[in-house]
């Protein structure tokens, strides 16, 4: 449930002018342009993160819009070859055109995911709303079945389906099943998806282990310490570990820039000491790392669809020392 502190600072910062709510979101944007991705990248790679990349901006209105952020993400690869940095690709479907014409939309994303394939850089396919939730991993077993591997997805813990999805894609990609799993951003409907926060944590924590026990690579996006204790736990039931290969009889060879069958994920500016609490234990951590010219539209739109990021936003506004990215 909803705090009503969590809703009032949501209501209070959306009021905000623009110059506010950029001094808030400094903090989990990188900034404006690539070069101010590629800077905090190189400063957190001092404390052995490696990344995932996202050019800010979802859903769009037409496929030119569409052209900008391929050509974007371009960039954005051949930054992560010059600068030499351990760093993948997070796209999200809607942003290459998936909505407004399907094959165009598969197009743009398997001409990246090809591109990537060269560099051996990994692409995830970011999880929207549950309009797209098909089509995502529609798109994901697509260009397995054509050969390019070197992409995930992401599914949702709060959706009742994931279990299922879990299932139906590792009978479709076997080994090569690769998935950032989280509670979900986007407050689905209750007909679909669980409610309240011991459900939503419930219902990851069965996901987890079911991606561990399929063989697929887990990576494990939460900051929440009931998610990342069943984790280690799970972790360890498998024989599953720092600095150990993965011994999973069913799992597949580790991949260029990957953990040993798993990592743990978070956003930037969030939950920092504990992030670097699990790299100095010896896991493997992946900082996501936004950018853009949508700032503004970002932050908004993750205050609105979840007010319990509310509560952060005023914890690290009041008590910085607690949350030092």
């Amino acid at each position: 449930m909803v705090s009503w502190f969590s809703k009032l600072v949501v209501a209070s910062t959306v009021r905000m002018p623009k110059w506010f709510v950029k001094w808030v979101s400094r903090r989990y944007v990188a900034g404006s342009e690539l070069s101010d991705a590629v800077r905090i990248m190189q400063r957190l790679s001092k404390e052995n993160a490696c990344f995932t990349v996202d050019v800010l901006g979802e859903e769009i209105s037409s496929m030119e819009e569409a052209q900008y952020f391929y050509d974007e993400y371009v960039r954005v690869t051949n930054a992560i070859i010059e600068h030499n940095l351990d760093a993948n690709l997070s796209i999200k479907p809607t942003a290459f055109g998936l909505l407004i014409d399907s094959e165009k939309g598969f197009q743009n994303i398997k001409n990246l995911v090809e591109m990537a394939s060269k560099h051996d850089i990994f692409v995830r396919l970011d999880m929207e709303d549950h309009r797209v939730t098909q089509d995502t991993i529609q798109v994901v077993i697509d260009l397995h079945s054509q050969g390019l591997t070197n992409v995930g997805t992401v599914l949702q813990g709060r959706l009742f389906r994931t279990l299922e999805d879990i299932d139906n894609l590792e009978s479709q990609l076997g080994p090569m099943a690769d998935y950032r799993i989280c509670k979900g951003i986007y407050l689905e409907p209750e007909e679909i998806s669980f409610t309240t926060y011991s459900d939503i944590v419930s219902a990851t924590n069965s996901c987890i282990d079911k991606m561990l026990s399929a063989g697929a690579y887990c990576a494990i996006a939460s900051h929440d310490v009931p998610v990342i204790k069943h984790a280690k736990s799970a972790l360890k039931s498998f024989g599953m570990g720092p600095n150990i290969d993965d011994p999973r009889a069913n799992a597949g060879d580790k991949r260029n820039a990957k953990g040993n069958g798993y990592e743990f994920q978070m956003l930037l500016g969030v939950r920092g000491p504990m992030r670097r609490k699990l790299a100095a234990e010896g896991h493997r951590t992946r900082v996501y790392i936004p950018y853009g010219a949508k700032w503004y539209e970002y932050s908004i739109r993750r205050l609105k669809e979840n007010p319990t990021v509310g509560a952060q936003v005023a914890k690290a506004f009041l008590m910085p020392w607690t949350n030092r990215p």
